[in-house]
């Protein structure tokens, strides 16, 4: 018997043992009666009983340690309170039962962390109607989700999940993009954030002796233990994750500055709403707002405000505007007349596992421990073993999304945890008839509540309802959120994972085309076209709420274009709803563009800029963009489709001077002009 399997059900059985026992036991009764230690001498069963005590520990699962009064070790009595293994009943309603099932089957399959999700929505809504098998809603699509993203970035994320989980250093290659070089790293992982469709690793780095953060996609080959100690740190108290998720991408690193950004009247708005978080917001003259933020990198700043036309003027620092100056002027300098690059090197050759970010189906990222897979099939088996019925076989495997092999071994293994004296807990067999028959008198009770979720399943139960956010109709999934809290008694996105919010969306408008989406009334949209800087009153049949590479839409049929559009959140002034409902039609399918634009950022477009990018800029854009074409000085040539010249106009000026549309020549025409209305910033 494999070791880890031998370490399980001693584990299970030592949990068995002190729930049915229901008083203090000694090191000896622990020995003698459970699972596992029997065979052992003295010295092995206190190394044995010392890890699992330790390992069940950073599960969550506590016991309690009596030491007698003249302090000697071998008479210490443990037990194991209930409450410490099973969690507190929640009283979910049907809405927010719904609202979870909506969650799994939107995340299921992309989700990195689809697999422990599944089992903790197993363990929370025991003794209800399992939101497994509840009706779909279709008021919610996904265009990305937290998929790891490949095979390889799946074994990272999952090495560095267990690494923080363990308290493991680990070792690691790692492309730092600002020096171009591939560098041995050693961290201490503390966290886990997800952030613009990226995952990224928050932890101590040996060589800097400070907090980094690194990108899972930027790591190279294999991630290592650093060494073969149980544990290898212990992570500060003070550590707080929670600001790295609220930074603009200007102010990663270290502040060189605070920036004064004067807004127009027209979008003062929606800055104040999107970015007002990122440092404070004043008002100023005829409506304009003054933004002052931090910063670590003026390039970033620089191509945001160049990004936002005319809108956007930068007050001060000198050197800051000045910087914005020269390289709005490197814009017009190098959109006046024929620009010149240097020879073509070819077209690059793709690598063959390289993926499209955010296309496609993933495998799931994140297996959960076995621990937890046993434990909630304990629960299933006695369940139907006290109904008297017998399970498909083929029930199970979907309900746990594993193979056949797998699950006859789990049994295998549960048909020996006991609870001391020779008793088990319970036994279960496979039938020839493809069905599970389970002992209808179950010898244990131990297994017939909830247990606690597993710190894996708490994350990725947190992480799956803010990823989603507030997009479900009726907030059911913030309710769900704060009974979920409430009954682990912390936060798990305190603990390892941190779903950063998403970039275009908007929490209160949100909630506002939820509640029409639920009660089929009509919705009155104040709209900004950032594109040709216009504002539209729209009056139309929202359908879903679906997010994309660039943000959180509304699909929603619109009468007056007798078509379906997408209206980002973010770009809504105002949402109001109508007194007048709609009846559904049939031929509207709000997720028909899930697998399309949404996913991929490239909407059907009759036409593709060709546009060069700076040497200096162009590793972090072959990230980003799909390369044409390698250049002899390294710079290169990307394909960028656009519908409106005006889109293409404002991605190139938000790259600050490193980009330059080379074709076609209207487009070159059009950032010249833009360019030559940004004189108040030079």
């Amino acid at each position: 018997m494999a070791k880890d399997t031998e370490k399980l059900i001693r584990q299970l059985s030592l949990i068995s043992y002190l729930m049915a026992e229901r008083r203090p036991v000694t090191a000896t009764e622990i020995r003698r009666d459970v699972e596992g230690y029997s065979g052992m001498n003295e010295d092995a069963f206190a190394r044995r009983f010392y890890a699992d005590r330790a390992e069940l520990e950073s599960l969550g699962i506590q016991l309690t340690v009596d030491k007698p009064a003249d302090g000697v070790a071998e008479q210490e009595n443990y037990s194991l309170r209930p409450e410490n293994f099973h969690l507190p009943a929640i009283e979910f309603t049907d809405a927010e039962l719904a609202a979870l099932q909506t969650a799994l089957s939107l995340l299921d399959g992309e989700f990195a962390y689809a697999e422990p999700l599944r089992l903790a929505l197993q363990q929370i809504t025991w003794g209800r109607p399992s939101p497994l098998q509840a009706p779909d809603q279709r008021s919610v699509a996904l265009g990305l989700t937290a998929s790891a993203g490949g095979h390889e970035l799946s074994q990272r994320l999952a090495k560095v999940e267990t690494a923080i989980f363990r308290q493991k250093t680990i070792t690691f290659d790692y492309y730092t993009m600002a020096r171009d070089e591939v560098g041995r790293r050693k961290v201490d992982p503390y966290h886990l954030l997800y952030q613009g469709g990226q995952f990224y690793l928050l932890g101590y780095s040996h060589e800097r002796q400070a907090l980094r953060v690194f990108r899972l996609s930027r790591m190279r080959g294999k991630v290592a233990y650093a060494t073969k100690a149980e544990h290898d740190f212990k992570r500060p108290a003070d550590f707080d994750p929670r600001p790295f998720a609220r930074r603009a991408p200007w102010q990663f690193g270290d502040p060189v500055g605070t920036a004064e950004v004067r807004i127009s009247e027209r979008i003062a708005w929606q800055v104040e709403r999107h970015f007002g978080r990122f440092g404070t917001v004043r008002p100023a003259d005829e409506g304009a707002i003054v933004l002052e933020t931090e910063y670590a990198d003026p390039r970033l700043l620089s191509g945001w405000v160049l990004g936002l036309g005319e809108h956007a003027r930068v007050l001060g620092p000198p050197e800051l505007a000045a910087e914005v100056a020269e390289r709005a002027a490197r814009v017009a300098e190098r959109h006046e007349g024929t620009f010149e690059t240097a020879p073509s090197t070819g077209r690059p050759v793709a690598s063959e596992d390289e993926a499209p970010s955010g296309g496609g189906r993933r495998e799931t990222a994140i297996r959960p421990e076995r621990f937890a897979r046993l434990v909630t099939l304990a629960s299933v088996l006695i369940e139907a073993g006290r109904a008297g019925r017998r399970l498909r076989l083929e029930e199970v495997l979907e309900r746990l999304k594993v193979s056949e092999a797998e699950l006859r071994e789990d049994i295998n293994v549960l048909n020996v945890v006991n609870f001391g004296g020779g008793s088990y807990v319970l036994y279960a067999e496979v039938t020839e008839d493809g069905e599970i028959e389970v002992d209808p008198e179950p010898y244990s009770d131990n297994f017939a509540r909830p247990a606690r979720l597993l710190p894996v399943e708490a994350k990725a139960l947190i992480a799956a309802i803010d990823l989603i956010g507030d997009h479900i109709p009726e907030g059911s999934l913030a309710s769900a959120r704060e009974k979920i809290v409430a009954a682990l008694g912390e936060d798990p996105t305190h603990a390892g994972l941190q779903i950063a919010s998403a970039g275009g969306d908007d929490s209160e408008i949100a909630k506002v085309v939820s509640n029409a989406i639920a009660q089929r009334r009509m919705l009155e949209l104040d709209y900004y076209k950032a594109n040709e800087d216009e504002f539209s009153v729209r009056r139309v049949e929202p359908y879903a709420l679906t997010n994309g590479r660039e943000g959180w839409y509304v699909a929603a049929f619109d009468p007056s274009r007798d078509d379906v559009r997408h209206f980002r959140l973010d770009r809504i002034r105002r949402a109001t709803v109508l007194d007048e409902t709609y009846v559904p039609r049939p031929e509207v399918d709000p997720a028909a563009e899930v697998d399309g634009w949404l996913r991929t950022g490239e909407v059907e477009a009759s036409r593709t800029a060709r546009v060069w990018i700076a040497p200096e800029r162009a590793r972090w854009v072959r990230e980003e963009r799909r390369v044409a074409e390698e250049l002899a000085d390294g710079a290169i040539v990307v394909e960028l489709p656009f519908k409106g010249v005006d889109y293409l106009v404002r991605e190139v000026l938000k790259e600050a001077g490193d980009a330059v549309v080379l074709e076609p020549e209207d487009a070159r025409e059009a950032v010249l002009a833009a360019v030559s209305r940004l004189a108040p910033v030079r």
